[in-house]
């Protein structure tokens, strides 16, 4: 047992010590290998300087000192990725060497050597951006992939060609932009933008998805184009994000949502845009968009505006009496209604991401419209008149009998227009028809059972028109009983009728009769 002890131990020791060898001889090769990148060029102009000296000519056809450039580009390319491989390869051993005064010496060492890497790394990088070298900059990044620093590749990027690209398109004075320069509206900015996007960057995202590359961790599209965006978008155009500007708004954040999906064009497969939605550049770049405040604010004017007619008075609007259409809305409570549920789902107001709340203020608005009519209509009914009756029924209390034609008249007009054959239902499926079956159905169902009370308001208008109709009928029937006190004074035949007969239809005569034909066919015709 001792024996076997001793081994484990001496094996022990033998792989700590191959370890630190191997540590040792890895940072003598990589400190070898940075020595030799003082002697290969960042750029063309040291090489051209020597070509001059060696005479060669400007006016040659092909520029010997420009395909020495390139080919010194190239070479130290691929000397940084060989040494980010070396890096990775150190960072591996010291991890399993933590704590040890051998690998606690060297941190100086490796420091050092991460330093000049990272320079050297970052300015062969930038000179490849600027000259559009795909080997150079493919090496470049393959380097920062094996260092696990994506991230400053893709600022770098960003810094030395989006930057420049974007400060001449979104201004980065606010003042400016205040001043009347500069509106906030991105719609033309993101046309610009784009357009840069397919002609300066497209390059880059091309070697970055490129097959079997493995540079598929970088995401230039939401590290370096969407950031700078967003960053132009905050210095420049702040108000251009503001809902207090409801119809700006709208605007701007659709304009957003189309430039999002342009990026996302260049996603080679769903899991790229997976992970392109989920950077935190994108969702910070969502945030600057207050979508819920947005809605609170058209939900304050939509709703605000229904409440304002439904406190007014009755009264028909610009239609003539005798001239009625049966698909013609008559009173502005009514015409209100339908105008503000159209709003709801109308381009300039409807944001889709949040059509649910759009649908409940949709249902609420019709709830709105029925508790105004049946809170008239109890209180029309009620026997002690409008002494304690709530603000919503006042209407009913002061309007004559004859205007209640107008309300059946538009409640069945409503009832028609929220059916399933409207064209309400139909305009809400259309704008949905993204979403599954069973989300359109549930959408149409709650629609539809939003309208019964409504029509369950029906025989209550009617009742009331009636209630009426006789109250006042009872008035010139009361005049019947002196019919009696006449034969009593005399015993002669009368040889003409009694003048109170008369009087007994003359309610109906007047007006009620021809409103009570008209509310039976129209409810007819919504029963049928």
């Amino acid at each position: 047992r001792a024996g076997l002890e001793q081994r484990a131990a001496a094996t022990q020791a033998r792989e700590l010590l191959e370890l630190l060898l191997d540590t040792s001889h890895v940072v003598s090769k990589v400190e070898k290998l940075i020595k030799e990148l003082p002697t290969a060029p960042s750029d063309s102009s040291d090489v051209e300087d020597r070509s001059v000296d060696k005479g060669y000519s400007g006016n040659d056809t092909t520029s010997p000192n420009v395909e020495a450039g390139t080919d010194v580009r190239e070479t130290q390319s691929i000397l940084l990725e060989r040494i980010a491989s070396e890096m990775n390869r150190l960072k591996f051993y010291i991890s399993h060497a933590q704590n040890l005064p051998f690998i606690e010496n060297m941190e100086k060492r490796v420091q050092g050597a991460t330093k000049l890497l990272d320079g050297s790394l970052e300015r062969c990088f930038v000179v490849g951006l600027e000259h559009r070298d795909a080997k150079v900059i493919y090496n470049c990044l393959r380097a920062y992939a094996a260092i696990d620093n994506t991230s400053s590749a893709e600022e770098l990027f960003r810094t030395t060609v989006v930057s420049p690209l974007i400060q001449k398109i979104v201004p980065q004075n606010y003042a400016k932009a205040v001043s009347g320069v500069s509106s906030d509206d991105l719609e033309d900015d993101y046309e610009q933008i784009m357009q840069c996007v397919e002609k300066d960057c497209k390059f880059i995202l091309e070697i970055s998805s490129s097959a079997n590359s493995g540079l598929h961790i970088f995401d230039f599209l939401a590290n370096s184009i969407l950031k700078e965006v967003h960053s132009a978008i905050m210095k420049g155009k702040p108000g251009a994000c503001s809902p207090g500007k409801p119809k700006d708004f709208l605007r701007n954040y659709k304009a957003s949502l189309k430039f999002l999906d342009f990026l996302e064009g260049y996603c080679p497969s769903k899991s790229a845009i997976t992970k392109f939605r989920s950077e935190p550049a994108y969702t910070d770049f969502m945030r600057l968009w207050h979508v819920s405040v947005y809605f609170s604010l058209r939900f304050q004017e939509i709703a605000g505006g229904l409440d304002g007619a439904l406190t007014a008075t009755i009264s028909p609007v610009g239609v003539n009496e005798n001239q009625m259409k049966q698909k013609t809305l008559l009173l502005k409570q009514s015409i209100k209604l339908l105008e503000s549920l159209q709003s709801c789902w109308s381009d300039d107001v409807l944001v889709f991401s949040h059509s649910d709340k759009f649908l409940r203020l949709s249902l609420q608005l019709i709830s709105r419209y029925t508790t105004w009519l049946s809170s008239g209509l109890a209180a029309r009914n009620a026997s002690d008149g409008s002494t304690s009756s709530p603000a919503d029924s006042e209407w009913a209390l002061s309007v004559p009998v004859e205007d209640f034609i107008y309300v059946m008249h538009d409640v069945n007009a409503v009832i028609g227009e929220l059916s399933e054959s409207g064209d309400f239902v139909g305009r809400v499926n259309q704008l949905l028809a993204s979403c599954p079956i069973e989300v359109l159905t549930l959408v149409k169902q709650s629609i539809l059972q939003a309208v019964e009370p409504l029509k369950e308001l029906l025989p209550s208008i009617m009742d009331v028109m009636i209630g009426v109709i006789v109250k006042r009928s009872n008035e010139d029937l009361k005049h019947l009983k002196g019919i009696t006190a006449t034969y009593r004074m005399t015993n002669k035949l009368p040889v003409r009728h009694s003048p109170y007969v008369s009087g007994i239809l003359h309610p109906l005569k007047v007006n009620e009769l021809p409103c009570l034909v008209f509310c039976f066919r129209s409810t007819d015709s919504i029963l049928a």
